[in-house]
C-alpha cells in the first residue's frame, strides 16, 4: 500500500472495508491522507481504538493542531471556526465536563423513552406525506426515495421536539446547511459555497437563541440561553452547542438509517426475518433492538472520529507522532475486527454481546446515543411494516455514497414496494389505543 494511504475515492467510499482489513492486518497505526491534502494518523483495530478513545494524552481542541495540519485541514474559516467550533467535540476537560453536563439531561434513556410514542407519530406523518397515493408501475409496485421521503427529515423533526425548537423556526431550517459538517479545504472551488452556508446558519442560530430568550420554555435550548445570560457559557460556546445540536445531532442519524436499510436490503432473508418479528403475533419482540445494534456495528454512519492531537511528540504504537499532527480513529475498522467480533463481515442480527464503537467510547461517547437508538428502531419498524416487499432499485455501484471525510451514508436510496394493503400490515402507531 502507498504511504501515506489515501482515504478517498469512489471505490473507498463505496466499500471501505477491504482497505480497513488490509490496514488492520498490518498493524494499529497508519499514515493516511485526506482529499484536502492533510496527512494524518489512522488508528485501526478494536483494542487500539478503545485505548485511543480513552487516552488522556490526546486533546480535541483545534488549538493543539500544528501549522501543517491547519494549513490544509478541511475546517471552517474564520471567524466561524472560533464562533461555531468550540462545542463538545472540540473541548477537553474541565470545559468539556461543564458543557456536557448541560446537555445530557435532555438525552437520558428515561427522558427520550417517554418520547417514543411521539417519535412514532412523526415517522408516520412523514411517511404519509411522502407516499400519498404514489403511482404504481405496470407490475403494481410503487417507488420511494428513502432519503428525501423520510431519512432526511425524520431526525430533525424529532430533534426539534427534544431540544425545544419552535415549530416556525423548525420549518425554516434548510437541510442544505447540514453540509457544513462536511467542510471543504481552503483551496477547494466549493469553498465560497460552503462559507455562504455557514453565514446563513449563523444567522439562523442567532434567531433561535433570540426566540428562546423572548419566550423561554422548559427545554434544552432555554437552558443553554439561560446559562449564557448567567455567565456560565460564552456566546461562542452557546452558539457552538446549538450548532452541534442542529447539525451534528441529526445528519448522522439520517446516514445511519440509510446504511441500515442498505445492509438489510442486501440481506433479504434478514430483512424478512426482522419484518416478521414486527408483524407476526409470535414474532420475537426483542429482535428489533438487537438488529439496530448489529446494524450500527456492521456499517456505522460515523466511519471515522474527529481529530485528536498530542501536545508534544509522542511514542504511539511504535511510531513517533509529532505534536499537533492529527490522529483519527476508524470506528468502522474497529467494528469489523475479527479479534473482537466473530465473523465480523457477516450481518448477524442475533449477535450478543455486541460492544460496538459506533457511538464512540470514553468521555466523548455520543450523548444522544439513547435517542438515536429509538429513532433507528422507529424508522425500521415504520418502513418495514408499512412498505411490504421492500426492494432496492439500484445495482452494485449505483448508490451515491456521501463523500464526506468522516461520514458514511447515501444521498439517495431508491426503493420500491408493493402498495396493496401496505398500510394494513401493522398498526399505524403501536402506542395508540
Amino acid at each position: 500500500m502507498p504511504d501515506p494511504v489515501p482515504l478517498y475515492g469512489e471505490d473507498y467510499k463505496t466499500d471501505p472495508y477491504p482497505l480497513y482489513t488490509r490496514l488492520r492486518d498490518k498493524g494499529p497505526l497508519h499514515r493516511v491522507h485526506f482529499p484536502s491534502g492533510v496527512h494524518a494518523w489512522l488508528v485501526t483495530g478494536y483494542d487500539a481504538a478503545q485505548q485511543a478513545l480513552t487516552d488522556d494524552r490526546f486533546g480535541k481542541n483545534h488549538d493543539l493542531g500544528n501549522d501543517a495540519w491547519r494549513s490544509k485541514a478541511a475546517i471552517m474559516p474564520e471567524p466561524q471556526h472560533s464562533q461555531l467550533q468550540v462545542h463538545l467535540l472540540h473541548q477537553d476537560p474541565p470545559k468539556h465536563t461543564h458543557m456536557r453536563r448541560m446537555v445530557t439531561d435532555a438525552f437520558t434513556p428515561r427522558a427520550v423513552e417517554r418520547l417514543r410514542p411521539r417519535i412514532q407519530e412523526i415517522a408516520d406523518e412523514l411517511l404519509d406525506a411522502a407516499l400519498g397515493d404514489g403511482p404504481a408501475d405496470a407490475g403494481g409496485r410503487a417507488s420511494f426515495d428513502a432519503v428525501e421521503g423520510f431519512a432526511a427529515h425524520f431526525p430533525f423533526r424529532v430533534l426539534a421536539e427534544v431540544i425545544g425548537l419552535p415549530a416556525e423556526l423548525a420549518r425554516d431550517f434548510d437541510r442544505d446547511w447540514g453540509k457544513v459538517v462536511q467542510p471543504v479545504g481552503p483551496s477547494d472551488p466549493q469553498r465560497p459555497v460552503y462559507e455562504g452556508r455557514l453565514r446563513a446558519l449563523q444567522a439562523y442560530i442567532a434567531r433561535v437563541t433570540d426566540a428562546k430568550r423572548r419566550e423561554p420554555g422548559d427545554d434544552l435550548l432555554t437552558t443553554l440561553v439561560a446559562a449564557h445570560d448567567e455567565g456560565s457559557l460564552t456566546t461562542e460556546e452557546t452558539d457552538s452547542i446549538v450548532f452541534q445540536l442542529l447539525v451534528a445531532g441529526q445528519e448522522p442519524v439520517t446516514n445511519q438509517i440509510t446504511t441500515a436499510l442498505v445492509a438489510l436490503l442486501r440481506h433479504p432473508e434478514q430483512l424478512e426475518r426482522l419484518r416478521k418479528s414486527l408483524t407476526d403475533e409470535d414474532g420475537d419482540p426483542a429482535l428489533l433492538a438487537r438488529a439496530v445494534e448489529e446494524l450500527l456495528r456492521y456499517d456505522s454512519a460515523f466511519e471515522l472520529t474527529t481529530w485528536r492531537f498530542f501536545a508534544e511528540d509522542t511514542e504511539f504504537h511504535g511510531e513517533t507522532v509529532p505534536a499537533g499532527d492529527s490522529v483519527i480513529v476508524s470506528l468502522s475498522a474497529a467494528n469489523r475486527d475479527p479479534r473482537r467480533f466473530a465473523d465480523p463481515d457477516t450481518l448477524d442480527l442475533d449477535r450478543q454481546p455486541n460492544p460496538h464503537l459506533a457511538f464512540g467510547h470514553g468521555i466523548h461517547f455520543c450523548p444522544g446515543a439513547a435517542l438515536a437508538r429509538i429513532e433507528l428502531q422507529t424508522a425500521l419498524r415504520t418502513l418495514l411494516t408499512r412498505l411490504p416487499d421492500l426492494r432496492l432499485e439500484a445495482g452494485p455501484g449505483e448508490l451515491p455514497w456521501v463523500h464526506a471525510v468522516l461520514a458514511r451514508g447515501v444521498n439517495r436510496l431508491p426503493l420500491s414496494y408493493a402498495p396493496e394493503g401496505g398500510q394494513d400490515v401493522a398498526p399505524r402507531c403501536p402506542f395508540r389505543h
